[in-house]
Formats: structure tokens, C-alpha cells, sequence
């Protein structure tokens, strides 16, 4: 696509114009809570999984944010940085609400491209729109229609840039509230002062072997040619980011789903191994349902859990039959369940789980069908047990839609308390409707 065996100031680099808005809510959980709540409004809050001072804010107020408690603060220490701070529990199904809302009034103003994340979208700006002064206009529309037809509490930053990765790193040079235009004419030198860090795909890891390669900042990663920036990063991304970095609007790299799971973090009292049991059971019908309504089958079933005294993670590991059937998921779950028993004897602070995940992984789309002609064999028979199971399976997910969260499960709920399993929403996921009646 472009010759870099030349000199790196005789690169020819295509036209660049403006071609991407980027929209990033600000502290959006938080901005919802104050939306529904006026008396947190102007007030450092934090949104957290559970009431516990054991765990982390998954969100922060721009008030909070203002005495240093960001996404991750454990709760203790954010208590300790402002005693004034008001803690509220998460509630996921809002969030999604004000999600669609707040799509829905972007679409009025130009197409949604890309769901980047429940507080994050993009959207190509077409050749009327891609002017400095059109793509100001239609950024500020779009900001005064979330505040006057969503909720006033809700900001957002916008970022405007030839390409989606210079868009989104816009988006970030000014908040709460703010508006960056990245045109041409200032790259790559106006990322000059901003940490290779801040790039998306460039943790401490690659920053550490950047630094090895006598990278330590933007301006040297591309005073390199870009072949030789890809070989500092270790593969063709050092390449694509050099130009992107610059500019260019490369075609998107597709995606693929490989992993289905959820993690709940178990509130004090609640962290012993029969409730730590049940948790898992349920979060694996829960990956379970959304395995068939995906249309996907899994060959791998991983447990993961974290010790309450323990940074590290426990993790275990069952291969599956291709299967999207809730009764092998939970058989192969069982075996796993009682290493992570063994394991909590053998741990020195007596086993308390604080979190625990299951996860289904080598996913791939399910094959034909052929329930009727198993559906008559002995009832023993592999084949057979399979269909029923698929079968029943698909009958729990639409009288749990129909009915509510937990009208059919699986085994008893009893015997032990836990928390709710709900759904939850992971920033690059976001769940469906459906998800908050499992």
C-alpha cells in the first residue's frame, strides 16, 4: 500500500480528511446515578459491585475523580481520599436503559457506525460532514441532545479525527465535557506529549519492550520508518499503528467472539464454599443460555476464582465435547468445583472465595441440527441424551424470558445463601435484555 524503504520525510502519506467522530460518556455510571438521583447530583459518589469495602469502584464521579478515586480504587482507600464520599450499588439494567437512550438520540443526528462499549460509539462523518467547522456543529448537536433529551447529568467528550484509533485518543485529551479536533495538518506532532500508554493495545508490558528497542515515547516510535517501528512492536501492529498514528483510515481488522463467561464478585458472608458453589453453577447456566442464543457451541470449560487474602488467580480447566447443553456444562463443572474445595483447605487464609468465574471458550458456530433423528434412540444412547438435554436446555431460557430470572434452574438454590447473579456489564460488552431475566 505505501513504499517505506524511502527516506522517512519522503513517505507519501494519502489524503487524511476528517473522517471519524468519537463519543466517550463521561463517568457514565456515576452521571446515570446522579441522573436518577438528584441528591447526588454535584456530590463525589462511586458505583461498586457490592457493598463491601473490599472491593473496587467500577465507577467514580467527576467529583470523586477530583480527589483521585478512579475506576479500580478499592473502596477503603477511596474512603480514606474523601470522606465525604457517597458509595451507591450498581444497577446494570439502568445503564443499558440510558445506553439505548442515548444511541438513539446520536442516530437522530448521524448513523451509529460502531458500539464500541456501553459508554463509548463512533460514527463516520461522510464528505458534507468532514469539515472543521460541520463536523464542530454536528459534535455539539449531538452533545445538547443527550443533556436536554436523555438527562442533563449525562456529558460527554467527543473526539473528531481522520481515523477511529486518532478519534478515540481525541476524545481523551479534554474532559469532562470536552471537544478535540485532530485534523491532518497537526500529525503526527500534537500526540507528541501524550504516553505511548494511552494507545490502545500498548500496556505496561509493551511499553517495557518498546523501551528495549529505545522506544520510549511517541515521537521515537515514529521517527522510525514503519517497517522497522512493526519490528520494535513485534509483528505487522507496528506497522498499521505507524500509519494510523498519522492519519490513516485503514480498513477495520475483523473480530471474532471466543470466549463466553461471567465472574461475580461474592460479598463478605458470603464467601464460603457452598454459597462460592452455587454462584458458579448459576454463572454457567447463565454462560450457557447465551452460548444457544449466540448460536454457539464450546470444547472448553475454565473455573476461575480469586482467594480473599490472594492477588493471584486459581484457575481450572475441563475440555468439552462440542456442546451447548446446560446439563454436560454443569457435569464438567462439578469435577472443578471440587478442586477449587481442595485447593481452599490448602490455602492459608482458610479459603474464602471473594470472586468467582466461569468461563466457555473454543467457541464455534453450531452445526446442522438433527434433534428428530436422535430424539427415538434408547434413551441411554449419547445422541439421545444430548438432544433431550439441548432440548430441555432451550425450554429453561424461554420460560426464565417469559417468567423471570430463576423460574427453571437447574438443581436446587437452597442450602446455602448467594448473592444475585444478574447481569453485569463488562465496558467492551454489553448485555442484552434478554441477559436480565437468567
Amino acid at each position: 500500500m505505501f513504499q517505506d524503504s524511502a527516506p522517512l520525510d519522503a513517505l507519501a502519506l494519502p489524503p487524511r480528511p476528517l473522517r471519524w467522530l468519537f463519543l466517550d460518556l463521561n463517568s457514565y455510571f456515576a452521571s446515570v446515578e446522579q441522573q436518577l438521583q438528584p441528591h447526588l447530583r454535584g456530590r463525589p459518589i462511586l458505583v461498586a459491585p457490592v457493598d463491601s469495602d473490599t472491593t473496587v469502584a467500577i465507577a467514580a464521579s467527576v467529583e470523586a475523580k477530583r480527589y483521585g478515586i478512579r475506576t479500580g480504587t478499592p473502596v477503603w482507600e477511596a474512603k480514606q481520599k474523601c470522606r465525604d464520599l457517597i458509595i451507591t450499588p450498581a444497577r446494570h439494567d439502568r445503564y443499558v436503559a440510558f445506553h439505548e437512550a442515548i444511541l438513539a438520540e446520536v442516530w437522530r443526528h448521524i448513523p451509529v457506525t460502531h458500539v464500541c462499549s456501553i459508554d463509548e460509539v463512533a460514527c463516520r462523518l461522510l464528505d458534507n460532514e468532514n469539515s472543521v467547522a460541520a463536523a464542530t456543529a454536528l459534535a455539539r448537536r449531538i452533545k445538547a441532545g443527550i443533556r436536554a433529551n436523555v438527562g442533563e447529568c449525562l456529558t460527554c467528550s467527543v473526539g473528531i479525527a481522520p481515523n477511529r484509533l486518532l478519534a478515540k485518543l481525541a476524545s481523551d485529551m479534554q474532559k469532562p465535557d470536552g471537544l478535540v479536533i485532530l485534523s491532518a495538518d497537526q500529525l503526527p506532532h500534537r500526540l507528541y506529549d501524550m504516553p505511548l500508554t494511552d494507545i490502545a493495545g500498548i500496556g505496561a508490558k509493551m511499553a517495557r519492550r518498546l523501551a528495549q528497542d529505545g522506544i520510549n515515547d511517541i515521537r521515537q516510535l515514529l521517527a522510525r520508518r514503519p517497517r522497522d517501528a512493526g519490528s520494535a512492536w513485534g509483528g505487522t501492529n507496528g506497522d498499521r499503528l505507524w500509519y494510523l498514528l498519522h492519519g490513516v483510515d485503514l480498513p477495520e481488522k475483523p473480530t471474532q467472539s471466543r470466549t463466553i463467561g461471567h465472574s461475580q464478585v461474592l460479598s463478605p458472608g458470603k464467601r464460603g464454599f457452598v454459597p462460592a458453589r452455587l454462584t458458579a453453577r448459576r454463572l454457567a447456566l447463565k454462560a450457557a443460555s447465551r452460548l444457544r442464543r449466540k448460536g454457539y457451541r464450546a470444547r472448553l470449560l475454565v473455573l476461575h476464582a480469586k482467594f480473599e487474602d490472594d492477588k493471584s488467580n486459581w484457575r481450572a480447566a475441563a475440555k468439552l465435547p462440542a456442546t451447548e447443553d446446560s446439563f454436560v456444562i454443569l457435569a464438567a463443572l462439578d469435577p472443578l468445583i471440587e478442586r477449587l474445595r481442595a485447593a481452599g483447605r490448602a490455602h492459608r487464609g482458610g479459603g474464602q472465595v471473594r470472586l468467582i468465574g466461569v468461563t466457555l471458550s473454543e467457541i464455534a458456530p453450531a452445526a446442522g441440527e438433527q434433534h428428530s433423528l436422535f430424539a427415538h434412540l434408547a434413551p441411554d444412547e449419547p445422541l439421545a441424551r444430548e438432544t433431550r438435554g439441548v432440548a430441555l436446555s432451550r425450554a429453561m431460557d424461554r420460560l426464565n424470558e417469559k417468567f423471570g430470572r430463576n423460574a427453571v434452574s437447574v438443581g436446587v438454590l437452597t442450602g446455602g445463601r448467594i448473592d444475585r447473579v444478574g447481569a453485569k456489564i463488562a465496558f467492551g460488552r454489553i448485555p442484552e435484555a434478554s441477559e436480565f431475566h437468567e
